[in-house]
């Protein structure tokens, strides 16, 4: 990250601010009390696309997010780049992270990973689009490693021609991946619509990057291959990969995260379209033990609701698997 620093009374100054809002409680959102969470094999984290419509649509302040994420009985944070583009753009890059370092550390939670949006893509078939997207995504690598992250999410979308697909993704993976191994930061590549959705296909370009620092977030939604709109990245889809779950397990030997999406609840807390418990046994069942991050997607609840709905469930399956 650039070293550069704001003069000591512009830090002071501008801190000071931040944690006067993030301690506003005329600005919070409705509170959950936190559950009582007993001993599940996963900790806890919120993904903060589950209260974007909180910065987006109600224009509240994006630095609130630690606080809201420990009201609601999380212990970890996975932050979302585009959510702070309006305060990057008032305040300045470093000036952000290192106010986001701050307040973490003032409400004693985990930075887990920024989800990196609107900096490029990095399978596009275009090779100098393509290290632009590079470029542009290692002053993300360089925040995480300042905030404490494990990790980056990226984008993979690129073209639906599996084999300009597959050498132009590789090749993006790589060069990020090389310099992100310098910052001891991963890269991780989510099944989040077109290619990488296909997950035997995202599979084997993560296999051909071959490096350690190179893996996966499984989400257990986002399944759609094809959009109606051949050149849309979200719409209407068209083809959806055939079973979430086999997807899950192939992406699982490489997972440093896991996103619990969620898009709606059946009056005994079930998720109406994925199984909860079968897909955490599958979580379970590869050994891992890391963060779980909860990601409300619905439109039925609101984002407090469906957040601790998702967060319950998640609780409930850790007790009923094997």
């Amino acid at each position: 990250m650039d070293a550069r620093i704001l003069p000591k009374s512009k830090t002071v100054l501008l801190l000071t601010l931040l944690l006067s809002v993030v301690f506003s409680c005329k600005n919070e959102p409705k509170k959950v009390a936190p559950a009582n969470t007993g001993s599940p094999f996963f900790k806890l984290s919120l993904a903060q696309w589950s209260l974007h419509k909180y910065v987006l649509n109600e224009k509240k302040s994006p630095f609130h997010f630690a606080s809201q994420a420990k009201e609601m009985g999380f212990e970890g944070l996975e932050y979302v780049s585009q959510l702070y583009a309006g305060e990057i753009e008032k305040l300045g890059f470093v000036a952000v992270i290192d106010s986001l370092k701050t307040i973490s550390e003032t409400e004693n939670m985990q930075n887990v990973l920024i989800m990196v949006d609107n900096e490029g893509d990095l399978a596009d078939p275009d090779e100098a689009k393509r290290d632009v997207a590079v470029e542009n995504h290692k002053r993300w690598v360089d925040a995480a490693a300042v905030l404490g992250c494990h990790s980056i999410r990226v984008n993979t979308f690129g073209t639906n021609a599996p084999e300009i697909w597959k050498n132009s993704v590789v090749d993006g993976l790589r060069k990020l991946s090389i310099y992100a191994a310098s910052k001891n930061i991963n890269v991780l590549c989510e099944n989040h619509g077109w290619l990488s959705s296909d997950a035997e296909k995202l599979m084997k370009a993560i296999q051909d990057v071959n490096m350690d620092n190179c893996g996966t977030l499984p989400d257990f939604g986002n399944w759609c291959t094809k959009r109606t709109d051949p050149f849309a990245k979200w719409g209407d889809c068209e083809e959806v990969y055939p079973d979430k779950y086999r997807g899950i397990q192939l992406m699982m030997p490489k997972a440093k995260a896991v996103s619990a999406k969620s898009y709606d609840f059946d009056a005994e807390g079930n998720e109406t379209t994925i199984d909860f418990i079968r897909m955490m046994q599958i979580v379970k069942d590869a050994g891992y033990t890391g963060f779980v991050g909860v990601e409300y997607e619905g439109s039925r609840l609101d984002d407090a609701s469906g957040i601790k709905a998702t967060r319950d469930l998640l609780l409930k399956a850790a007790k009923e698997i094997q």
